[in-house]
């Protein structure tokens, strides 16, 4: 697992990426920031990466991270989707799980924009 800091807007986030190929690449990428964009309690935002789905699933849980290959995008799933038939989130189409946001998810179900920085952390 590779560890990442995630800022959004004002708060700090542990993450950690798993043993992915997608999730690697990302790490290459790293620090990426971005505007998010809101799918329900989804924050999306398309990153320099095109790859195809390696781990496609639709079952998620509260705080996974996702690579959306549809939109080039990296996900965050804090609570339901538009999709979702319970309290877990549900994509929109596939995705690969990259990894875990750690910490008190809620209060980002209070934002209606988000600033977004991903960096790597000290390992």
């Amino acid at each position: 697992m590779k560890k990442i800091n995630i800022f959004i807007n004002d708060k700090i986030f542990e993450g950690e990426l798993n043993e992915t190929e997608a999730a690697e690449r990302i790490y290459q990428l790293l620090p990426i920031e971005a505007d998010g964009n809101f799918w329900g309690e989804e924050i999306y935002f398309s990153i320099p990466l095109e790859m195809e789905n390696e781990n496609p699933t639709e079952d998620l849980k509260i705080g996974d991270l996702g690579y959306w290959p549809e939109g080039n995008g990296f996900c965050i799933f804090y609570g339901r989707t538009p999709d979702s038939t319970d309290d877990v989130p549900k994509p929109a189409s596939p995705v690969t799980i990259i990894g875990r946001i750690k910490g008190e998810l809620d209060s980002l179900k209070e934002l209606n924009q988000a600033k977004i920085k991903i960096e790597k952390a000290e390992q």
